[in-house]
């Protein structure tokens, strides 16, 4: 092939320099340095200009366009490659540059392995922690590597933004959830293979598919031709989410037929993970066709479907955590000798997409897309409420629930045997000491026997598992498109729709050997105990809906347009975005507090936003750069937010808004051979946000007989956040195979206003204003605000490496309860100022907890062979390897919402209601092998 040997001829001279006129074309080919096989999907850029270009299937690339004339700066990058960058000079001539040759980086792809395996999972959750899996393609920035690989297991969250403020999309199309903002990543969980195509958008700077947020934008792209040919098999083994791992995937590569197919399927399992009774059990499909039908057109089909179910860990209190150590969870018991956990979440919910990619002239690409999402999630628990109803002496007998099951509820310890100051029981705390520690697990044969109690006296169950179900069907579709409209200057843009239909309901599971269980509300009397009001005789059977039942529609489309401009000093992008979307609620139960106001459609909730953004990047030499960003729009509330109670009722939050959101970051970035790094400084403001919370309270504060304790439902408007800090990185090469590295964020994440908050409830018919919440500078929960690295890499030329680091970690701080900071707290249940009430111990009773400092220290290697064509791999890691015992995260329990009860049960020697606490993992092992082919 002429452009082989051409090139390796010239290649040496032209990598420096290249003299001629006006270029007519450029072009080269990329190879695999170990394999010698053409590069599929390598992008090559042209610095001080828009164009870029990407190796086809033989690894060519060819820029065709007029090309500026002069001394340029070749950049050639792909995920899990080595970037490459060297100067040219373009003048007239054609310039061919043969075979360019990319190493690829073993470390980042290996730990890449690690990192999507183990954190999947506990990204589900609704602490909403950031965009790890995006910060993997961004690993060649120093800070952003540490963020991904060393800081991602203590929950930290670059900049304190929640993931909801971030973006990913596979193959350009949204997958953040309309529920609540936020990615599920165990909808592609265990499909590391086919993950590696990404492109992540750091912070606001631009992306070709999506508007984005200040928490970084991920476009996953699963397209069967863009992947390698060739396969890999793998087994792993760790002791943190799961015990187990195994994998295999093959790609085809595009073939010359016009075709290209890829496969993968994984299983990943733990019948007990690092916490105790966290079982797990996935297991991982996907598929990929493409047909490429010529150059300019091409049509993909993408599936994948990941069911998965884990058993959860519950949060604990000290006093627990003194009894049992940070491995215990309190959901779980034995039963036939057998672990089984309360507390099960299952996700199934396939994923269908239709990609068609047009490229109608060399200057313009259009891909539009349409997916089918839908499924099932559901989590599960056991109720305790069931009442029982049995006849005695002719005569129908009523009586409530039973006692919660939970080993670990608060009247099952010792601190509530000593809560009395004047009579504490030290036998009763003695005892049940004795018994959480020898036993303290769930005892299923218990639940089975009160069951068969209440059925021989004619009843029904006193205790049920069940499940909150949420089945939803989402169509999603879109189009964007990247118009190259000169060599310095791209425009590109995007059109999104979304239809979802969410039915939400609760399903008995198991009924623990009883006929039926009795579906009202054992706290309430007469038809106000009643779930549904058209149910006549309230009992219900395993399978059965019960407690609540509604659907959801919500509507959303938007688009966005972008420009980009490079020239030789300075480069920068603008961008506007619009979107509208529109929530409904259909309740399908008639629910006895709400006859009137629980059937049927809510009234629609409607919003319009808008956004805008820009950025420039000064280039003060070729290796020293300043950078800036700014970014302001509205987001609508989501869907979890919008409405106070929808598993009763229709009521919308009152004083809903938009949420508004300006974001600013001005940085430094040197790339130096002695030194490669960044600092930035970054600044946000999130204003009048909207939360909604559940929970049990006691006294509120009321007159004559108002309900004074209740579970309600918190309600909180017009919450202000700030954002405030400064974050680094930096790399020092010490020789050509050893690195020193540091890294570190230092900031200050804080409540901005004193936001306004209500209460209802069905305990009380009126809703409840309780005013102001004095929420204004403290910090927010979430992950520690302070972080700091130190560490080193080698990368030996035999192909294996070894890093270490040690990480600081600092300011982590409570989830505070805004009602004990309203008013609320000043007054009796009667409503009326505590006469003894004190400031400066209110203040203590009211500061906010901070967690102490800990260090994690980490050790990861790996190494390769390579036999013939083929590849044998191993990869291990070693995390918090000093066994720290930490805090990653925890709340204030909001029983006691006043002056008194608060101050009473801080004054114990154990509080009965202290804070509840999630623990981090102690040392923790990955190991992984490999075979490509």
């Amino acid at each position: 092939m002429k452009i082989f040997s051409f090139g390796r001829i010239l290649f040496p001279l032209i990598l420096f320099s290249v003299s001629a006129a006006f270029s007519q074309s450029l072009s080269g080919v990329v190879i695999d340095k170990v394999s010698g096989k053409p590069v599929y999907g390598v992008s090559v850029r042209l610095s001080n200009t828009t164009l870029e270009k990407f190796t086809d299937p033989d690894g060519i690339f060819i820029f065709s366009e007029s090309l500026p004339q002069g001394e340029q700066i070749l950049t050639l990058s792909k995920n899990g490659f080595l970037d490459k960058h060297f100067p040219i000079k373009i003048f007239s001539k054609d310039i061919d540059l043969g075979e360019i040759v990319l190493q690829l980086n073993l470390p980042e792809m290996q730990r890449q392995t690690e990192i999507i395996s183990l954190a999947d999972h506990e990204l589900d959750e609704d602490g909403g922690f950031a965009n790890i899996s995006g910060l993997l393609q961004a690993s060649k920035d120093v800070f952003l590597n540490a963020a991904a690989f060393d800081f991602s297991p203590t929950f930290f969250r670059p900049r304190g933004y929640d993931s909801e403020y971030g973006k990913v999309l596979i193959n350009g199309l949204e997958m953040n959830k309309i529920f609540n903002g936020r990615p599920l990543w165990s909808n592609w969980g265990g499909l590391n293979d086919v993950q590696r195509n990404q492109e992540f958008s750091n912070s606001t700077t631009p992306s070709d598919v999506s508007f984005g947020g200040p928490a970084g934008t991920t476009n996953i792209i699963m397209r069967a031709s863009q992947y390698q040919n060739g396969g890999k098999f793998s087994y792993a083994m760790a002791n943190r989410s799961y015990s187990g791992r195994s994998m295999g995937s093959y790609h085809s590569g595009l073939l010359p037929s016009g075709w290209a197919y890829s496969l993968s399927l994984s299983r990943r399992y733990a019948k007990q993970s690092y916490m105790e009774g966290s079982s797990y059990d996935a297991n991982s499909f996907f598929a990929s066709v493409e047909k490429k039908f010529d150059d300019s057109h091409s049509l993909n089909f993408t599936g994948f479907y990941t069911p998965n179910e884990r058993g959860k860990n519950s949060p604990n209190t000290q006093e627990v955590y003194e009894l049992k150590g940070h491995r215990y969870n309190s959901y779980w018991g034995w039963q036939n000798g057998e672990i089984r956990n309360s507390r099960i979440k299952v996700v199934e919910e396939p994923v269908l997409m239709l990609n068609y990619y047009w490229k109608p002239s060399k200057d313009l690409e259009i891909s539009s897309s349409v997916a089918y999402h839908f499924g099932k999630t559901g989590n599960s628990r056991i109720d305790y409420g069931g009442s029982r109803l049995y006849e005695a002496d002719s005569q129908t007998i009523f009586m409530g629930g039973g006692s919660n099951p939970d080993p670990a509820y608060y009247q099952n310890l010792p601190s509530y045997y000593l809560r009395s100051e004047n009579s504490p029981d030290f036998r009763g705390a003695y005892l049940a000491e004795q018994d959480f520690r020898d036993n303290g697990q769930l005892n299923w044969e218990e639940l089975y026997r009160a069951n068969e109690v209440a059925a021989t006296l004619g009843g029904n169950a006193i205790y049920a598992l069940y499940e909150d179900r949420t089945d939803d069907r989402q169509l999603t579709a879109g189009s964007n498109f990247r118009y190259t409209v000169s060599s310095h200057a791209v425009v590109s843009g995007a059109l999104n729709f979304r239809q979802l239909r969410s039915e939400n309901f609760a399903s008995v599971l198991d009924l623990f050997g009883a006929a039926s269980f009795l579906d009202v509300d054992s706290f309430s009397e007469g038809t106000q105990a009643q779930n549904d009001l058209q149910n006549q005789n309230n009992l219900v059977a395993e399978n059965d809906i019960f407690k609540y039942h509604y659907g959801i529609n919500a509507t959303s489309g938007g688009g966005f347009l972008q420009a980009e401009f490079r020239f030789k000093r300075i480069e920068a992008y603008f961008a506007g975005q619009g979107s509208a979307i529109s929530y409904q609620r259909t309740g399908y139960f008639q629910n006895g507090n709400f006859p009137d106001n629980s059937l049927g459609e809510s009234d629609p909730v409607n919003f319009g936003n808008y956004g805008a953004k820009a950025g420039f990047t000064y280039k003060i030499t070729g290796r020293h750069y300043l950078t800036t960003n700014l970014t302001g729009f509205t987001k609508p509330p989501s869907l979890r937010n919008s409405f106070s109670n929808a598993r009763q009722n229709n009521d919308i939050v009152f004083g809903l808004e938009n949420e508004k959101i300006f974001t600013a970051d001005a940085g430094y970035t040197i790339r130096a051979p002695f030194l490669t790094g960044r600092i930035t400084g970054f600044y946000g403001t999130f204003e009048d946000a909207t939360e909604v919370s559940f929970y049990y309270a006691d006294g509120l504060s009321g007159s004559g007989r108002e309900v004074t304790n209740a579970f309600v439902q918190e309600i909180m408007t017009g919450m202000d956040k700030r954002h405030i800090g400064l974050e680094f990185g930096l790399e020092i090469p010490l020789t050509s195979t050893l690195k020193l590295r540091t890294a570190g964020s230092v900031g200050e994440y804080i409540f901005n206003s004193d936001p306004e908050v209500y209460l209802t409830s069905d305990d009380f018919t009126e809703v409840r204003h309780m005013g102001k919440a004095a929420l204004k500078d403290y910090r927010l929960s979430g992950g520690p605000q302070q972080a700091i690295q130190a560490g080193f890499e080698y990368r030996d030329p035999d192909y294996w490496w070894i890093s270490a680091s040690a990480n600081f970690f600092s300011k982590t701080f409570i989830d505070v309860a805004p009602l004990p900071r309203t008013r609320n707290f000043k007054s009796d249940v009667d409503g009326f100022p505590f006469v003894h009430y004190d400031e400066s111990i209110a203040q203590s009773l009211l500061r906010q907890e901070e967690f102490e400092s800990y260090m994690l220290v980490n050790i990861v290697g790996g190494k390769s062979w390579r036999l013939k064509n083929r590849f044998v791999g191993f990869f291990g890691s070693l995390n918090n390897i000093l066994d720290s015992t930490y805090k990653t995260g925890g709340y204030e329990q909001s029983r006691n919402v006043n002056y008194a009860l608060l101050k009473a049960d801080m004054e114990r020697v154990q509080p009965v209601f202290g804070s509840k606490y999630w623990f981090g993992p102690g040392t923790t092992y990955y190991a992984h092998v490999y075979y490509r082919f």
